[in-house]
């Protein structure tokens, strides 16, 4: 249902002046009588995003920490929902990121006390970040997994089984909801890509298919992460022709906070991943009692030959300085893939006779014959000679062949940038000294509005910079030495691998935490009530917000260049100068990030450090210039 303006319209004013009019009073008046700070640089962006909804046109708004960026895109962002009837989208880099947003003391429910009003604001997470029944099932079978389930089955509400009436269902299941589950446990019983939901016998009650109805009715804003909206666009079409809906509804408008990391989740959504286990593993349910001899022999030659295929790449991959393994491919390794394509897809031809029989349920023999169309595919990618990026990389503990478009420029201009929707993307660093060419020539935006602020923060007053030249082998040392005076401190790693490197060197105390212990976002509440001192990261880069003493020191354990993978090496091939036009600005974006989440509010106050081995110091020249304060001598 349409919601009335936060604001009246009169017949001698437009929609865009109202709404000009409207902005002026809260930031100007308004909220700094609620004891808000009455920010220029703030005011301006909130103007310039009106500029571009009214010119429905792709905005670059780069403003530094402290301008109050939510706020800036709230306003005009509810309002303009309110007035198109549809609501706007705000893609946030992760999962983490839209727990801050929407998080209580937040800038959405500050709004809400502030100004009166009653924000409609629904989450539209990753399917991943949901509960699987089906898996959950599977995951019970497995006596060795009863020492995490407990938590998890005692949430599930009554009506999941049952037990009550489908009057009274509501939304659950989501990741947050289960605290205490590692990560690597709820890849047991998470949303998994070879699920067939659409003849799951247990959709209706589903938390998953409960959430995407609930957001469906948002009136003012739906939130989801970057690589579920890439996800909706890939999708969009052939969910249509399929008959379902797409996974998120029309829009009209969408935010794309930390916008630079965008390109990251468009690859990612156009990725295809192949897993060792998986194929053997669906095979094997449905090898059922009165299936044809025929089908049962390609069965067992396609788990043979696939197993061919994984031991070849095992034997042709390189380990690089990150979890991403090249590959190379050898004439054997191909005409291998190719028998595996031709076996697939003759078995596929009998899955047709089978169906008829009814042998195999409906459920199962649908899911195999989904995963097995996408693994023909995916092998077809991987023989030709075309532009994709191919690893061996390790997920939930499974080896992954991992298949991904080098650039995804083109697709990313004609299904996003040229649909005419405002879009806006708002971060601290989405240039490089103003220039935004990096950025749109990643995406393949070619006509767009930028602007830059500064940060109304007096960096030289709060902030202290210290750089310290000290041979690899020697930086946990000199961290522990750091952390024997006690303050709530991020550390930050250039990656998982970094990370897990200094995590084996240090010994476990319980006021070291490390991501991926236990869900994130929990992770974080903890952190910022002050449960332990030290938080361990490689993706808080970004978006992490903890003001005033939940957080007074950041060391950057590494300069975040990006790795030396497959990915990035792609990167570097199609580039005329890969250092100056790949490495180089991926470096000084991220620490630009980096170095932002000690300072949030005109009452932090903090110290960052930054290591910088013999290789990295050679490059201290080039980002001294980004730094907010000069470094301490």
């Amino acid at each position: 249902m349409k919601k009335a303006l936060p604001f009246q319209l009169s017949k001698d004013r437009s929609f865009f002046e109202s709404l000009g009019d409207w902005m002026g009073d809260v930031l100007y008046d308004e909220l700094p009588e609620k004891g808000f700070e009455c920010r220029d640089e703030q005011i301006f962006m909130a103007y310039q995003i009106e500029k571009a909804l009214k010119e429905r046109n792709v905005l670059f708004a780069e403003a530094g920490v402290g301008t109050g960026k939510t706020i800036a895109y709230l306003l005009p962002a509810i309002s303009y929902a309110r007035y198109t009837g549809k609501p706007a989208l705000i893609a946030c880099a992760d999962e983490t990121l839209i727990e801050q947003l929407v998080k209580e003391a937040g800038d959405i429910f500050k709004l809400q006390n502030y100004l009166d009003i009653t924000i409609d604001v629904r989450l539209a997470k990753s399917r991943n970040q949901y509960l699987c029944l089906k898996r959950l099932e599977d995951a019970q079978k497995d006596l060795d997994n009863e020492y995490f389930l407990e938590e998890i089955e005692d949430l599930i509400p009554d009506f999941v089984y049952g037990h009550s009436s489908l009057q009274q269902i509501y939304p659950y299941g989501e990741r947050s909801q289960f605290p205490g589950v590692s990560d690597e446990d709820w890849q047991k019983v998470n949303y998994h890509p070879t699920q067939q939901c659409m003849v799951c016998d247990v959709r209706n009650r589903c938390g998953q298919t409960i959430h995407r109805q609930n957001y469906r009715e948002s009136s003012d804003l739906i939130i989801c992460s970057h690589e579920f909206l890439m996800e909706h666009i890939w999708t969009k079409e052939s969910r249509i022709r399929e008959g379902q809906l797409p996974l998120l509804p029309e829009v009209s408008m969408t935010v794309l906070d930390e916008g630079h990391l965008l390109e990251f989740a468009a690859q990612k959504a156009l990725t295809y991943e192949i897993q060792s286990e998986t194929l053997v593993r669906l095979l094997e349910r449905i090898m059922v009692d009165g299936i044809r001899e025929k089908t049962l022999y390609l069965m067992e030659q396609l788990q043979e030959t696939h197993d061919e295929i994984f031991g070849l790449i095992r034997k042709s991959s390189i380990t690089q300085d990150t979890e991403r393994m090249t590959i190379e491919k050898s004439d054997l390794l191909i005409q291998t893939c190719k028998k595996a394509i031709r076996i697939t897809n003759d078995l596929l031809e009998e899955f047709v006779f089978e169906s008829e029989l009814f042998t195999i349920p409906e459920y199962e023999l649908r899911m195999v014959e989904e995963f097995l169309e996408q693994y023909s595919f995916s092998l077809r990618l991987f023989t030709e000679k075309g532009d994709g990026v191919e690893w061996l990389e390790i997920i939930d503990g499974h080896e992954t062949l991992i298949i991904m478009p080098r650039l995804v420029t083109d697709i990313l201009n004609e299904k996003l940038f040229t649909s005419k929707m405002p879009i806006i993307f708002s971060s601290a660093t989405l240039s490089i000294q103003k220039d935004f060419t990096y950025i749109s020539d990643s995406l393949g935006v070619e006509k767009f509005q930028s602007f830059s602020v500064a940060s109304p923060f007096d960096y030289d007053e709060v902030m202290k910079i210290y750089v310290k030249k000290i041979e690899q082998e020697n930086k946990t040392t000199y961290v522990h030495k750091l952390l024997e005076e006690k303050q709530q401190t991020l550390i930050l790693f250039k990656s998982k691998a970094a990370m897990d490197q200094f995590r084996l060197s240090t010994s476990k105390k319980s006021d070291i935490v490390f991501e991926g212990e236990r869900e994130l976002s929990t992770i974080v509440k903890e952190f910022q009530n002050g449960d332990f001192a030290t938080l361990c990261s490689y993706h808080l880069w970004e978006g992490l917000d903890l003001p005033e003493k939940a957080l007074t020191r950041v060391i950057i354990f590494d300069l975040p260049f990006p790795p030396v993978d497959p990915l990035f090496d792609a990167k570097r091939t199609f580039s005329n100068d890969p250092f100056e036009e790949v490495d180089l600005p991926f470096m000084l974006l991220r620490l630009q990030q980096g170095i932002g989440r000690l300072i949030r509010t005109s009452n932090d106050y903090g110290e960052i450090h930054i290591l910088l081995n013999a290789e990295e110091a050679e490059t201290e020249k080039r980002f001294v210039n980004i730094l907010p304060t000069s470094i301490q001598q």
